[in-house]
């Protein structure tokens, strides 16, 4: 490979003329012709002062540079982002690396891979991410091929509030050693708090991989360079950015069941950015009386020291800001009964018991748990140590940064019910609603979604499914076409109970629909009619249309409820390719598949 650039800096101690005649004959050498300087050069410093060719010693032959795939499996996107870290890690170790999406692997190219990293999110209640469903099912199969040459680790992304916490990790990485694999680094199972355990296990990982794979010597230390600039301050997951609320507006009218607010942040300075389809994390705080309430049942001192990851709180620190305290999980349960030992409690936790474990859970928070099985004594630590850090809490984003620059929007339901005689209330969606003002900061950062983009081609169409909070990211879709000056034809699908009162954003898609940005509008009113009609009716009455469109290239997009609405709404688009389209029920999924396979069904459910 020649050399096209400069190579020998203005630091270095020769004379202006000297760096840019040896600038002039490095520039253009091959890999060869430079190894044979090198062997020359090391010859005149290890002899008189005179060699030749002749006389040096031929440059030993260059070790290959290991190669490294790390593949991932991704639901919201984090595996995909950190997939994307260990690739960074994984370059400045030496490894020619490279993330690859387990949608885009084929099955027999797996035993190619000397070197893998495997990061992995579990779904739901113990299933793959979708784009990963379809890889997991033959490499789960006797289809897989042996991998007796390859090396590999695995990191398990999860939450523990589900039963089967990081099933995919565990699924992968017992199948990896079944197949022959050799496991240079233990498997880790990541909490939604994953950024120290993804830090231990992806140095130690690599740190294996070079061992094993023993790729080139680093090369000498280079002479330490001229004093740079400061780097400006970088935000991230793990230095969020203080974002500003320029404004909240309350979306529904009047008499509306549903509490559904606009919120419009600044990210002014930030030097964050994002596309149409990516998320915005918000790093909310415990609401005050919450937090009195379960200092007061644990009966604690809320100005008492407590460590977290050796960092000293105030127990009302601690618990407004640090941890969860609310959520309420079988492994929660299982770490407050080691020190409440309550004899019921641990009947509740024997597995044949499982079905009346998750009865019990369901609505309940562990203030609950405290109140009806009260430990004798529990000390602030040991309370501290039963819960896991605060998680941050994603939203798609409602803008496009094309209509918005310097700003992000969100459209966000606000959740209060009651349960079990108690008045609960989401800890983030509130924090948005009442406990920051305009003009106040909220902690946020930006969450990549690279699958849950508008299509590159600006002439195809899109279809939109998005009932309730799900139109967020399709007013960003919308937002980001009229700015592009996109032809391609838009379809929306949006439902919600009433309406009056639940027609979010109804004068901007109005406008759209007048001005041709919006090519159709169909609604779904679910509450207003005797019957209950929701989006995947609207779709079966439009049914041959919508089939026109998909067999025109539309892009077919879903957002909001995973467990009802997009279940129904898949089903729907199956019926609809058979009555339309003549297709038999297998034929139907294999076209549903196809869309899958060409990123023109795309899903953003929670």
């Amino acid at each position: 490979m020649s050399t096209t650039d400069p190579v020998v800096p203005q630091t270095a101690p020769l004379a202006p003329e000297q760096v840019a005649s040896l600038n002039s004959l490095l520039k253009g050498l091959q890999a060869d012709q430079l190894l044979w300087i090198e062997g020359f050069i090391s010859g005149l410093r290890a002899g008189s002062g005179s060699a030749t060719p002749a006389t040096v010693a031929p440059a030993a032959a260059p070790v290959a540079t290991p190669e490294l795939t790390v593949l991932y499996g991704t639901e919201s996107g984090n595996s995909e982002s950190l997939a994307d870290l260990t690739v960074k890690a994984a370059k400045s170790a030496g490894f020619k690396s490279k993330a690859v999406n387990m949608a885009d692997l084929k099955l027999g190219k797996l035993k190619d891979i000397q070197n893998l990293l495997v990061i992995v999110s579990t779904w739901g209640e113990g299933d793959p991410p979708e784009t990963a469903a379809d890889f997991y099912e033959a490499f789960m199969s006797d289809k897989a091929p042996k991998l007796a040459d390859t090396r590999f680790s695995v990191m398990g992304l999860g939450d523990t509030s589900y039963e089967d916490f990081c099933k995919m990790g565990k699924d992968f990485d017992a199948r990896l050693e079944a197949l022959g694999g050799k496991r240079i680094a233990d498997r880790v199972d990541a909490d939604v708090d994953y950024d120290d355990d993804f830090a231990k296990w992806h140095k130690a990982a690599l740190k294996a991989l070079k061992a094993a794979a023993q790729p080139a010597a680093a090369p000498a230390s280079a002479p330490a360079p001229a004093a740079q600039p400061a780097a400006p301050i970088k935000y991230s997951r793990k230095n969020p950015f203080p974002a500003e609320l320029n404004e909240r507006v309350m979306l529904n009218g009047e008499g509306s069941a549903k509490e559904t607010i606009h919120l419009e942040f600044s990210l002014e300075g930030s030097g964050l950015e994002y596309q149409a389809g990516d998320a915005l994390a918000v790093v909310p705080h415990n609401a005050e009386d919450v937090v009195e309430d379960f200092i007061q049942t644990a009966k604690l001192d809320a100005e008492g020291p407590v460590l977290i990851k050796e960092r000293e709180f105030t127990l009302r620190e601690a618990l407004t800001s640090q941890l969860d305290i609310t959520s309420l999980s079988m492994p929660v349960i299982k770490r407050y009964n080691e020190i409440a030992k309550d004899p019921k409690l641990a009947e509740l936790l024997d597995p044949s018991n499982k079905a009346e474990l998750q009865s019990y859970i369901y609505g309940r928070e562990i203030i609950d748990l405290l109140h009806e099985f009260p430990a004798k004594e529990i000390s602030a630590d040991a309370l501290v140590g039963i819960m896991r850090k605060l998680p941050p809490r994603l939203y798609s984003i409602a803008s496009s940064p094309k209509a918005h620059p310097g700003e992000v929007h969100l459209t966000v339901g606000v959740v209060r019910y009651d349960a079990h005689g108690r008045n609960r209330k989401g800890v983030c969606s509130t924090y948005l609603a009442e406990r920051i003002a305009e003009g106040e900061k909220a902690d946020v950062f930006v969450t990549p979604n690279k699958h849950f983009k508008v299509p590159t081609d600006n002439d195809l169409p899109m279809i939109m499914v998005g009932p309730g909070t799900g139109i967020a990211p399709f007013r960003a879709f919308i937002e980001e076409r009229k700015e592009l000056g996109a032809k391609g034809d838009n379809w929306l699908f949006f439902g919600d109970q009433h309406y009056l009162t639940d027609f979010l954003y109804q004068t901007e898609w109005q406008d759209y629909l007048a001005d041709g940005i919006l090519t159709k509008l169909d609604l779904a009113f679910s509450r207003d009619q005797k019957e209950k009609v929701y989006v995947q009716d609207r779709m079966r009455e439009n049914s041959k249309e919508l089939y026109a469109w998909l067999e025109k290239g539309a892009y077919f997009y879903v957002c909001g409820d995973a467990s009802r609405m997009a279940t129904d709404v898949d089903v729907a688009l199956h019926d609809i390719l058979q009555q339309e389209g003549g297709l038999s029920e297998d034929d139907a999924k294999a076209y549903v598949k196809k869309l899958k396979d060409d990123k023109r069904y795309l899903r953003d459910v929670y």
